[in-house]
């Protein structure tokens, strides 16, 4: 890629091959084949990286110095890496976790498997607080997020800047730890179109392309469909987005080609909506974002046009999440049936909270679901299903479920005992029990001084 416009392609397509970790391992194929079909500039992003992805990889990496980016990573690359190599596609993804230049070093492996041995693959680094910061810095941020636990991770969302400079050095692959992420799209956009840092209405336009495309298939209709009142067509084949930027900050929504779902109006408003607190100021690492005058146009099949999207200054500061070691969670989930169900589950959880008041677990914070009359609607306290009168419920086909946060590991097995028991200490035709014991993990937010940070790239050795 390029650090001044190409006037021959003056349109850049970038395309999305994951929305989060559990994503399709195929999603990318199809957008690849379409990306493929069109000359002119290209790139493809991957984005894997929740707040609790992260936190599990760097508690893999304490068990395995060479553990801690994303598990599915070949899976993901594997069946495109070849195709967008030849056809001069830079991948960029947010799959290195806890451990970027880890999975560098595994792309390299299947490279190499591949027959593409001289990849050239950047990595950004700089977000892992943990290494970044000294203790006082560390201590002055755990003080403004409230956490006395001890840590298991601490990033801050870098932007675009790095991705840009490695993309334009001649990265074919560009691996991250934790980035804001828009900036996986915004990266490739910076490094083709040359915009200037300052340019915040362009900025701003890029970095809502980026966070249409952060979702791989829901802007196609995927979290948007509803049978009967917002049908979307072949789900089951879904597409993933493409969009394609122009120069001057327009942007068109689009999906992979021959692929089921739909683009239109609703589907991209619902997502340039998603988890936009304040449409006015989106904050970013990059620029803070202004969508309130944003024009959205259909102009035609699977086909949006985005324009007037405005941008101010970046923050002074940067989003950063702090991870630590929360509860043990226990659950313990038992079927009942048939005539008096409801009212069997309902002396069943009165039962288990009582058996843990004998033992002295009285104190646990005890939730009870009534999966077939309330569970999704219920909440911590029980009001929901005390309000419903659950015993006198006509449902005949329900499951228990407790739950608990318990201190220990111990307390937490206690719990699932109980439930266990149910089997045989009543009340009458309980079946099915499954039971779980799960370390946790809680976060917290802060904001980092944007000195504070330094964030670099590097090709991986």
């Amino acid at each position: 890629m390029h650090s001044s416009p190409q006037p021959s392609a003056p349109i850049l397509r970038i395309g999305s091959g994951a929305g989060f970790s559990g994503d399709r391992w195929d999603a990318a194929v199809p957008v690849v084949r379409t990306l493929l079909a069109h000359d002119g500039p290209r790139a493809l992003i991957f984005e894997t990286l929740a707040e609790r992805t992260l936190a599990l990889a760097q508690l893999q990496r304490k068990q395995n110095p060479e553990a801690g980016w994303e598990p599915s990573l070949e899976r993901f690359v594997a069946p495109i890496l070849a195709d967008c190599v030849r056809g001069g596609i830079p991948i960029v993804g947010n799959f290195g976790a806890a451990h970027p230049h880890g999975a560098a070093r595994r792309l390299q492996q299947l490279a190499a498997s591949l027959g593409l041995p001289s990849l050239r693959i950047a990595v950004v680094t700089g977000d892992d607080l943990l290494t970044a910061l000294s203790p006082e810095r560390m201590s002055t941020l755990l003080a403004q997020s409230a956490i006395e636990r001890p840590l298991v991770s601490a990033n801050a969302y870098l932007g675009a800047r790095e991705i840009a400079a490695a993309l334009r050095a001649g990265a074919q692959v560009v691996v991250t730890g934790r980035v804001a992420d828009p900036a996986l799209a915004l990266g490739p956009m910076l490094a083709h179109f040359g915009w200037p840092e300052d340019d915040w209405d362009r900025l701003a336009a890029g970095t809502m392309a980026g966070h249409i495309l952060e979702c791989g298939a829901q802007v196609c209709g995927g979290y948007f469909a509803d049978p009967g009142f917002k049908d979307v067509p072949d789900l089951a084949h879904l597409g993933f987005p493409i969009i394609e930027m122009h120069e001057d900050g327009r942007f068109v929504v689009t999906k992979a080609a021959r692929t089921g779902g739909c683009v239109d109006r609703r589907t991209v408003i619902e997502q340039l909506l998603y988890e936009i607190h304040d449409p006015g100021a989106y904050l970013t690492p990059d620029v803070v974002a202004d969508i309130n005058e944003a024009q959205v146009r259909q102009t035609g099949p699977d086909r949006v046009e985005i324009t007037n999207v405005r941008g101010h200054p970046r923050p002074a500061t940067i989003k950063a999440t702090l991870c630590y070691e929360g509860p043990w969670l226990a659950e313990g989930e038992i079927s009942y049936a048939g005539p008096n169900a409801a009212a069997r589950a309902a002396l069943a959880a009165e039962v288990v909270r009582e058996r843990l008041r004998v033992l002295g677990l009285g104190h646990l914070k005890i939730r009870a679901d009534f999966i077939g009359i309330t569970s999704v609607f219920g909440d911590d306290q029980g009001r929901w299903a005390a309000a419903i009168e659950v015993p006198a419920s006509r449902a005949e086909d329900l499951r228990l479920r407790i739950a608990a946060a318990a201190a220990s590991r111990t307390e937490a097995e206690q719990v699932t005992r109980e439930v266990l028991a149910l089997y045989t200490c009543g009340p009458a035709g309980g079946g099915g029990v499954r039971t779980a014991v799960t370390p946790r993990l809680a976060s917290g937010s802060c904001l980092v001084p944007r000195e504070w940070l330094a964030p670099a790239w590097e090709f991986a050795a």
